[in-house]
């Protein structure tokens, strides 16, 4: 089984308790935006768009909010005009940090990351600096109460996936990118239900972090970065234990 993003883990399981599923919404719309004024507001035509919509289910966003973003992206209703940029650097600790952004107003993006960086005492980098260490990958989340791991297994790898593991109470599926529609519709011709679906940024190799100090700097970090408006996602190869986990963050 090949390493994945603990960071993403954590970060999917914050967003599931969080209450102000508003933000949530709002990334998600932006997404929405971009793939639908970049390839149409067709699901069948752009299976970008259709990557975000299954995205945007799992995350229980009403189908209004979503038509009305697609719309929004293909000009049928104003609004949709996002810039995308991506910020790299370095944590404490030396964790490399890659953070896409979408946002309608660039000098504010610029101002508040960089602010956040300085803040917690993380330093910018250059454009590909960091981001080399990362690849493209296909991340499917899902409930590992609702399958048997024998079953979901036979589904995912007959469809194409690259690896399938355990973390906790979750099922992480791993696709490549071209795989990524393949294993999302044989698991929803099975009627299983995925608590995340999408196509993201996992390192090539991981750091892990074993001082609880630098392990909660970091997620002090990690969180003020992901709570700002125009920041979509936050990748990370930062690895840390679950039992330092539960220290910081206890249930």
């Amino acid at each position: 089984m090949s390493g994945h993003s603990k960071w993403k883990t954590i970060a999917h399981k914050k967003g599931a308790a969080d209450a102000k599923r508003g933000k949530i919404f709002s990334k998600i719309s932006k997404e929405l935006m971009v793939v639908a004024r970049q390839g149409g507001g067709d699901q069948e035509k752009n299976p970008a768009l259709r990557t975000v919509v299954r995205k945007a289910r799992a995350a229980n966003m009403p189908a209004d909010n979503i038509q009305r973003a697609i719309k929004k992206g293909t000009g049928e209703l104003e609004g949709g005009q996002l810039e995308e940029m991506t910020y790299e650097g370095f944590a404490p600790g030396g964790v490399a940090v890659v953070a896409s952004v979408l946002t309608d107003n660039k000098n504010r993006a610029v101002s508040e990351i960089r602010h956040i960086f300085t803040k917690h005492s993380a330093n910018l980098a250059s454009q590909g600096a960091v981001s080399r260490g990362f690849k493209r990958k296909g991340q499917i989340i899902i409930d590992a109460a609702t399958i048997s791991e024998d079953k979901l297994m036979d589904i995912v790898l007959e469809a194409g996936a690259e690896d399938m593991q355990r973390d906790g109470d979750e099922f992480e599926v791993l696709t490549e990118p071209a795989d990524f529609d393949a294993v999302s519709d044989a698991l929803e011709k099975a009627e299983i239900k995925t608590l995340n679906a999408e196509i993201l940024l996992l390192a090539d190799n991981y750091l892990p972090v074993t001082e609880q100090s630098v392990a909660a700097s970091l997620l002090r970090f990690l969180n003020e970065l992901e709570d700002q408006d125009d920041i979509q996602n936050v990748y990370t190869n930062m690895d840390i234990d679950e039992e330092l986990l539960k220290k910081i963050r206890p249930e």
